[in-house]
């Protein structure tokens, strides 16, 4: 059977959750989000990020993107994004369907700063173009880089010196958290965004991502837009349970540093074969260079994703590992890969 390293979300869910879930299964509750289950989330998240935001569960992460986005915007109005920005590159258009257009700036490592923005803001046919009201960034990045807290911080400032609305994709926030390089906390992100998710996808979860909306201006009628585009969920319970489950004693932290942990062993197999990487990243997310005819043998027991081609002989494949990727797994691999050599 082929081990896949093509995405982080191949298995179901954590035994904690399936047990929690079984355990509650006939304990009757109010739909739409207004559960107890989902109200002890919601709680935990107000304590994580030190806030009072509001808290909405979301079944997806394309989903969620299209909710948010085209609550906060009007019909004439963008949002930027890098060139590896989910919403840019692997959402069908779903953005530009609800009627607003993605921008966007092509950058090194999957992250936007104020320079990558500003081209966007000095457009000098006014109201014949599309007027930029967002920003949307991912963490950690599509390219497993995560955002330091000095990033982030320069990143807001500029947002509200130009009236812009920073949205953070956290599908694999738990991961960016608890990468070794990074010093931001969830109050930090709260603080210094105006809307966040925090992922539970691919750290854990069956299904479901957390929006946290802190900036006050944005919460009036949310929920309306969600009942609108199909995304409040009668059973919010389902969601409810798996996010209490995974942030009660820090759960879902120690998932997406085991996550880390094994793409870690699997940068540094690499770097020992002396494979290049197409960018550091110390998330769960690998891309090393490789000849093309070895990709073309491992594929045989080992599924990856081609993420794009160097020259006629190499190319950069990305491996994901996830929550819950065997460390005996990863060893074999990394033995696979020696004996290729």
């Amino acid at each position: 059977m082929i081990y896949s390293f093509a995405n982080d979300y191949s298995e179901g869910c954590h035994p904690a959750i399936l047990k929690v879930l079984s355990e509650t299964n006939l304990v009757q509750q109010n739909g739409y989000g207004d559960d107890d289950y989902s109200r002890s989330a919601t709680t935990i998240i107000r304590d994580l990020t030190a806030s009072q935001a509001d808290v909405h569960l979301i079944a997806g992460g394309t989903l969620t993107n299209l909710v948010v986005l085209s609550s906060f915007l009007r019909p004439f109005e963008s949002v930027i994004s890098a060139q590896t920005g989910h919403i840019f590159s692997n959402e069908a258009g779903a953005i530009e369907a609800t009627g607003h257009k993605v921008e966007a700036a092509v950058t090194h490592d999957g992250k936007l700063r104020p320079k990558d923005i500003e081209p966007f803001l000095n457009k000098v046919r006014g109201y014949h173009v599309v007027r930029t009201r967002a920003v949307y960034i991912s963490n950690s990045t599509e390219l497993g880089t995560v955002y330091t807290k000095q990033e982030l911080t320069e990143l807001h400032t500029f947002c509200k010196a130009n009236d812009l609305i920073l949205y953070m994709d956290g599908a694999r926030l738990p991961m960016a958290l608890t990468a070794p390089s990074n010093d931001l906390t969830l109050a930090d992100i709260a603080a210094l965004t105006d809307v966040f998710y925090i992922g539970g996808t691919k750290c854990g979860a069956l299904l479901g991502e957390a929006v946290v909306i802190s900036n006050p201006e944005l919460k009036q009628d949310f929920k309306y837009h969600l009942k609108q585009r199909g995304a409040l969920t009668a059973k919010g319970r389902v969601m409810g349970i798996q996010f209490d489950c995974l942030l009660r004693n820090n759960l879902i932290f120690d998932l997406a540093d085991h996550a880390n942990r094994m793409a870690e062993k699997l940068s540094k197999a690499f770097a020992e074969m002396k494979y290049p990487l197409l960018i550091e990243s110390d998330t769960n997310q690998v891309f090393p260079v490789l000849p093309n005819q070895m990709v073309k043998h491992m594929q045989d027991d080992y599924g990856c994703l081609l993420w794009n081609i160097i020259d006629e002989d190499h190319s950069a494949v990305r491996f994901i590992t996830s929550w819950a990727t065997p460390e005996e797994v990863v060893e074999k691999f990394i033995s696979t890969l020696k004996e290729m050599q």
